[in-house]
């Protein structure tokens, strides 16, 4: 890709992601700083971690968080960045698949999804197959772009009300994030999210059984096309240490392993 293509590349998913990641100058250290894709579901302790990692080792941390699809596509027209970390391992191996990713990451923590609806619980949503009645205004994270739309589409297959539930999607987002604002803006009438995402002051909690759920673990590795492939490390495994799990549980991930969540 000539410097202009990739100026130009660069430009465009500035505009959906916010920061991007840039080339190494002549003048920087191989060390200096690194660049992670991050999915927009983790980024309350994900930007907690780059803040802890920087005081600790001086090296700057830049993000950009986005639905996984994004963040691939961002991947593959750069070939710039470090560190790629998504909500759940379907995206990450689909990353690798594609040659932007090595292979066998480190498990993180855990994605739970769970049923969130108004407080009060309105409609009187007991379990999943609730989501298939008529009439019911579901919001659903995009099947293409995020883990949780992925994960739906196994817990309803797995229900056998995948069809029925498709015609009561009244939204997709393209980050958990969009998600979770229809449903609290009264958009929808019940959503599927994240036990982090879905917070008990704003929604009621229905939990989906561990043997009908599909539960999500975030991994984190590096990329293939980085330039600094030790700090890349040193970064994955800080976010992978006790220390890192400790701040993802604090944010209502539950850290991984936990035999609670193994079916």
């Amino acid at each position: 890709m000539s410097a202009m293509l990739l100026l130009l590349a660069l430009t465009m998913f500035a505009g959906c992601t916010g920061t991007t990641p840039s080339a190494p100058s002549a003048t920087d250290s191989a060390d200096e700083k690194i660049f992670v894709y991050s999915g927009a579901g983790l980024k309350g302790p994900m930007s907690e971690i780059g803040k802890l990692f920087t005081e600790k080792y001086g090296n700057e941390v830049e993000f950009t968080f986005a639905g996984s699809g994004v963040l691939i596509s961002q991947m593959k027209t750069t070939n710039l960045g470090d560190v790629f970390i998504p909500g759940g391992q379907p995206d990450y191996q689909s990353a690798v698949d594609q040659g932007l990713v090595q292979p066998n990451p480190q498990l993180v923590a855990y994605h739970v999804p769970v049923i969130a609806v108004p407080k009060g619980n309105p409609k009187e949503i007991k379990d999943v197959t609730d989501l298939a009645k008529s009439g019911m205004r579901v919001a659903l994270g995009d099947a293409n772009a995020t883990a949780i739309g992925k994960a739906g589409v196994k817990i309803f297959t797995k229900a056998g009300i995948l069809d029925d539930v498709e015609k009561n999607v009244v939204m997709r987002g393209a980050t958990i994030n969009e998600v979770v604002t229809a449903l609290a803006s009264g958009n929808a009438d019940v959503a599927l999210l994240t036990k982090d995402n879905a917070k008990a002051d704003k929604f009621d909690i229905i939990e989906i059984p561990v043997s009908d759920n599909s539960i999500l673990i975030t991994p984190i590795g590096i990329t293939t096309f980085t330039k600094n492939p030790t700090l890349a490390q040193k970064f994955a495994d800080f976010t992978a240490s006790d220390e890192g799990k400790a701040i993802f549980k604090k944010y209502g991930f539950p850290p991984y392993p936990d035999p609670k969540y193994t079916a």
